[in-house]
């Protein structure tokens, strides 16, 4: 299966070890932030879809920043093959604590779950080169298989975990997600003698204490706030952290930038370079602030303003099935962009040569600025489906399934050659660091996609909970009178009161429904609009690539 038998054993154990994680990471991403916006009654949390989005775009950016610590770990303290386990092992603990129907356990478990993919993301892929000491093709194609195998589990993990968290109980799927990474574990440690000493210190690299005592103070120091968090000492307001957090981050990107330009002593081409690095970081993270829509605000068009009933398959599905699936889980969209990368990134890779061989292969700035195009595109088209949404029609899913088919050709322009351009235009002695930028605007572009979703749907509030909230008050207010105020003798004064509150009651209802379909029609309007500024926005940054593209080609035209 892809090609694995004729590389060495250790890719297959890494392999399955990455396509289940993915599974874990991918599964439990499609329903947060169904979860978190879900009604309390419905097992969900209730938040609005603001504070939802932020702490989605929180623990997403939190996942990729984890990845710095982790890599630090691995390679001051225990290596790189035990820290893909313990990482595992955090991820499993982090995913059965979501199981938990527990609110003040679950930022918990996500804590864990970052804290474990920040272990074991970086370091397995560490592995895959090290199997490959010569490098090389065959070592470009051992990568190749590898990035199928995450994108198999990315494609399967929201189907099973997306069905059993929407459609039987939204702590199975997280369970089940759990599960998953059990699984990969299992094999991992297994077949792990496939690995010879991969991943392993030397006997001889034993870790410095001065680095044991500065892991043991943070994750002292971590403990400290989690338990006050937990305690209600510290309130933490998830909208005005990750706005803060996407300050700092900016912040530490800029004060990198600025030491690398002026203290790190550069030659004046190495400086270039670093500038070029510098652009291609504001693109990759405006890129993944649209891209990563795909798990929040797009999520939440699938679930509330597409069409999922599959009735039009009674005659090909059987009746039970479709009693189980219909409608669908809107997390199974989550599942086109890793199907479709498995359909199309083959086809991508072998057009780059085959352009080269008629000198048309663009430069790699002009690939960020297709992708760019490629995501503004894709919301164009679903900015013009929301325009549909009223408050009796909903959407065909075409529209989000075209969406995420140039979005994921978009992906296949920008995703491949920017950690490889990164790595090549990097000075030597600045390389782990730049590693880090790059990741750091993973980040940053998944906190803003985060505080972005916010705003899809905001818009005038909904008159209907206001309404049954007023009517039961009403209730109250008639029963606590019947007991204290009206005696036996004023039942007339009571009666009077009754048909006051029943008048107002139907005013309510007769006000009511215009102002529910005002604002479900303006909600798609809005949702448009959204869409809308992130394709000029994309647009924008796209075209600034398009002019700079004739000093960038002069700064790059040698690693090309």
């Amino acid at each position: 299966m892809f090609g694995l038998n004729s590389h060495p054993k250790g890719l297959r154990t890494l392999f399955f070890t990455e396509m289940w994680e993915r599974f874990s990471y991918y599964g439990m991403r499609g329903i947060l932030i169904l979860f978190l916006t879900s009604l309390v009654q419905k097992g969900g949390l209730g938040m609005d879809d603001k504070t939802a989005a932020a702490v989605y775009g929180l623990y997403t950016a939190s996942v990729y920043l984890a990845s710095l610590p982790g890599g630090w770990v691995a390679d001051r303290l225990i290596g790189a093959r035990n820290a893909v386990f313990v990482g595992g092992l955090l991820i499993v603990a982090g995913q059965f604590t979501l199981a938990v129907p527990c609110v003040h356990t679950f930022f918990l478990g996500l804590l864990l779950i970052i804290m474990g993919t920040g272990l074991l993301k970086p370091n397995i892929s560490v592995m895959v080169g090290q199997l490959y000491p010569n490098g090389g093709v065959k070592q470009d194609s051992g990568f190749t298989i590898f990035y199928m195998g995450i994108n198999v589990g990315s494609a399967i993990g929201p189907l099973l975990v997306g069905y059993l968290g929407e459609k039987v109980n939204w702590h199975l799927g997280f369970a089940a997600a759990g599960l998953g990474m059990v699984l990969g574990l299992m094999q991992f440690k297994l077949t792990g003698h496939y690995l010879g000493n991969i991943g392993l210190r030397g006997p001889d690299e034993k870790p410095a204490q001065r680095s044991w005592n500065i892991l043991y103070a943070c994750l002292a120091s971590l403990a400290i706030l989690v338990g006050l968090c937990m305690l209600g000492m510290i309130s933490l307001d998830p909208v005005k952290l990750a706005e803060k957090a996407a300050i700092v981050i900016v912040g530490l990107a800029l004060v990198f930038f600025i030491n690398a330009f002026f203290f790190a002593k550069l030659t004046t081409n190495e400086k270039k370079r670093v500038g070029v690095i510098a652009l291609l970081f504001i693109a990759s993270a405006m890129f993944f602030s649209g891209f990563e829509q795909a798990g929040s605000s797009m999520n939440i068009f699938a679930e509330r303003y597409t069409v999922r009933d599959i009735s039009f398959l009674g005659g090909i599905l059987p009746a039970p099935w479709l009693d189980q699936f219909n409608p669908v889980p809107a997390s199974w969209f989550q599942s086109l962009n890793p199907v479709f990368i498995i359909i199309l990134a083959p086809m991508v890779a072998s057009m780059w040569p085959m352009l080269a061989k008629h000198h048309c292969n663009p430069p790699l700035i002009i690939k960020f600025a297709l992708g760019l195009i490629m995501l503004g595109l894709g919301f164009l088209i679903l900015a013009a489906g929301a325009r549909i949404v009223s408050d009796d029609t909903q959407v065909w899913p075409t529209w989000l399934i075209i969406t995420y088919l140039v979005h994921t050709l978009g992906e296949l322009c920008l995703s491949p050659v920017g950690l490889s351009t990164v790595s090549k235009l990097s000075p030597k002695r600045l390389v782990g660091q730049m590693m880090g930028i790059w990741f750091l605007a993973s980040s940053l572009g998944n906190l803003i996609a985060g505080l972005v979703a916010g705003h899809i749907s905001e818009g005038p509030e909904e008159k209907a909970p206001v309404a049954i909230i007023e009517s039961s008050n009403q209730d109250e207010r008639l029963a606590a009178m019947d007991a204290t105020q009206i005696s036996q003798n004023n039942f007339a004064e009571k009666q009077n009161l009754k048909d006051l509150l029943d008048q107002e009651r139907e005013m309510n209802q007769i006000i009511q429904a215009p102002m529910q379909i005002r604002s479900e029609d303006s909600q798609g309007i809005l949702m448009s609009r959204q869409f809308m500024r992130i394709f000029w926005f994309a647009m924008g940054v796209a075209g600034l690539l398009f002019i700079l593209s004739k000093p960038v080609r002069s700064v790059t035209r040698e690693i090309e």
